[in-house]
């Protein structure tokens, strides 16, 4: 059989031709099935979005009917509008929804993120109040939309802003919010006409929400330092926010206060609160959030049908003269002493502050006032000081003696302390002597602790590397936290660490050495404690405490070798050897424990035996 050549090649490219056809339709019918099948997952993963936004705007407009059958002849539907008021140091936003701040702005003092700080922001931000609108029906004045809001200047440069709510019966509420020149403190009227039917049982029950907000660098410390404040039976009482809390206030409460590190909001009733609750829910570093409170306040008024309910509100920072300057006892929610540390906060009031504000008066640095502030307190406790080095002279002139007597009793510990109780009491040398002078120091420390803690005026202020005197310095940030140090090191305290280390180092070449290992190395492990101990504290604290040191170690020197006679200090511990003695009954118990020890030490040796 003969092939014919060119319809062998005319078969070939046919067959290529088919196979090509079948190759490149089924390639299409696949990426059409694969593009199908995208399309079709792609609207399966968007129908549980699309039927939550569906729930969600179902949900949404029932509740907006159920608000609307609730609220009756009141508006519970409207349109939004804000008016800005503002003055030299508050910028606040009022909204018609509610007829209440919005947001509530300090011009003066800038948060974390560089921004104006801000005391109210967000929706969960509000003061309200539930009102009757018809039988069994009830509606927070949060969810009605209020008319006017129009500003108001009065004659003394104030300026109002009213809103009302009315319906065809004639009841009305209305609320006054007035805003003073240069004052944090706002007054805030509210007014009802129509009380009996409004109010169930003639009672306002005020709900007052705010999320407390981070405003420093350190979380950890403004959670620390965050409380919940009010002044009740005449006198100040706070709580400090741990995880959540709940507190139940069952005789009356002039105002109460939410409190951060060095911003507060404060609700204030003239007529006082005659019972409530406050409730902080426990929230996590990551959302720039500290807490959030809602407090539950209830104010009985009179059986009129109209009635007046005057509140005020703070909005403003811890300034002890701005709070005291309201006479309400508002300055007590800075912390210049609390709990066990109570009695700091005279030191503060009486001597700290009054000297702190005068050098601020001469020197715009800060870091220089403190330095000067260190250098008057030092100056003040020189006397302790002078006692406290004239002691250490002492035990050093005796030093010989106790090291002969404890050759002499070769370990024997016991005796060895009776010995040298007798060496004291000849000389005339009182061992505690050095360490009293030192505890009655100790007072004020913790009163400067409180103080520059609480002062705002450190705040934002820069000295030398610190840029901030009311927060931790930091020359290095390492991106990671060290357990018992943190993530940076501070300068100030490092040199505070080395000053305190210079000190102990020079007080134990002066004084006898010590046979108890632990009492021999505490001098030198204290200061390494500083590290972990002052490394988060504000910069002011390590920057007065390394002046300190160093001052220390000057005044060490100059009464060390120019102001204390050595000779002459043992020339007198001589004279008082030869002196007749008589015991205290302090020292006569000492001795008779030292020799009720003995006794029993004998006897456990013979024991033994």
């Amino acid at each position: 059989m003969q092939f014919d050549k060119n319809a062998v090649i005319g078969f070939v490219l046919l067959g290529l031709m088919f196979i090509g056809f079948f190759y490149f339709t089924r390639q299409g019918q696949l990426d059409i099935e694969r593009e199908r099948k995208h399309t079709q997952d792609s609207i399966a993963a968007l129908q549980p979005k699309v039927d939550s936004n569906l729930h969600k705007q179902e949900a949404a407009q029932r509740e907006i009917r159920e608000k609307v059958a609730d609220a009756g002849q009141f508006p519970a539907e409207g349109t939004e509008k804000t008016t800005m008021l503002e003055n030299d140091v508050l910028k606040i936003t009022f909204s018609n929804k509610g007829g209440q701040p919005t947001l509530v702005e300090l011009k003066g003092y800038k948060s974390v993120d560089s921004q104006d700080v801000k005391l109210v922001e967000g929706n969960f931000d509000k003061i309200t109040y539930a009102i009757n609108t018809a039988s069994n029906k009830a509606i927070q004045v949060s969810d009605l939309y209020f008319d006017g809001g129009e500003v108001l200047k009065n004659a003394d440069g104030s300026q109002s802003i009213v809103y009302q709510l009315r319906d065809s019966t004639g009841r009305a509420v209305v609320h006054r919010f007035t805003v003073k020149q240069d004052q944090y403190m706002i007054d805030w009227d509210v007014e009802i006409d129509g009380v009996n039917s409004l109010l169930t049982q003639n009672s306002i029950n005020l709900i007052w929400q705010n999320e407390l907000r981070q405003h420093e660098k350190s979380m950890e410390t403004e959670k620390r330092e965050t409380q919940i404040g009010f002044w009740i039976k005449d006198d100040y009482d706070y709580f400090t926010l741990g995880r959540s809390y709940d507190h139940q206030f069952e005789s009356p409460v002039k105002w109460l206060s939410l409190k951060q590190k060095f911003f507060n909001t404060t609700l204030i009733a003239k007529n006082s609160f005659n019972s409530g609750s406050i409730t902080c829910t426990e929230t996590h570093d990551s959302t720039g959030l500290i807490t959030a409170a809602t407090g539950n306040l209830k104010i009985n008024l009179p059986a009129d049908n109209k009635a007046v309910i005057p509140f005020q509100v703070y909005y403003g920072p811890n300034d002890y003269k701005i709070l005291k300057s309201y006479d309400l006892g508002m300055q007590n929610v800075i912390n210049l002493g609390q709990g066990i540390y109570a009695f700091v906060k005279y030191i503060n009031k009486w001597l700290v502050m009054p000297v702190f504000d005068f050098f601020t008066k001469f020197f715009g640095s800060y870091g220089i006032v403190i330095a000067l502030l260190t250098i008057f307190i030092r100056l003040l406790t020189s006397p302790l000081v002078y006692t406290s080095y004239l002691s250490g002279a002492k035990m050093k002139a005796l030093r010989p003696e106790l090291d002969q007597l404890k050759a002499k009793l070769k370990g024997d510990q016991q005796a060895y302390a009776m010995e040298q109780m007798k060496v004291f009491r000849s000389a005339g040398v009182n061992p505690l002597g050095g360490c009293i002078p030192a505890l009655l120091q100790i007072p004020i420390f913790f009163s400067l602790y409180s103080f520059f803690n609480a002062a705002i005026e450190l705040r934002g202020q820069s000295f030398l590397w610190a840029d901030d005197l009311s927060s931790y310095d930091s020359i290095l940030t390492f991106g990671f936290n060290i357990p018992f140090y943190g993530n940076h090191i501070s300068l100030f305290t490092l040199l505070a660490t080395v000053t305190s280390l210079l000190i102990s180092i020079y007080s134990m070449a002066q004084t006898p050495t010590q046979d108890n290992p632990m009492m021999k190395y505490m001098p030198y492990i204290f200061p390494v404690m500083l590290l972990g101990i002052f490394n988060s504290l504000p910069s002011a604290l390590t920057w007065y405490y390394t002046v300190s040191n160093v001052i220390t170690l000057i005044l060490q020197y100059i009464i060390q070798n120019f102001i204390i006679n050595h000779d002459k200090i043992l020339a007198q511990l001589e004279l008082n050897k030869k002196k007749p003695k008589t015991k205290s009954k302090w020292q006569e118990r000492m001795e008779q424990m030292q020799e009720t020890q003995k006794k029993l030490q004998q006897m456990k040796g013979k024991q033994g035996k």
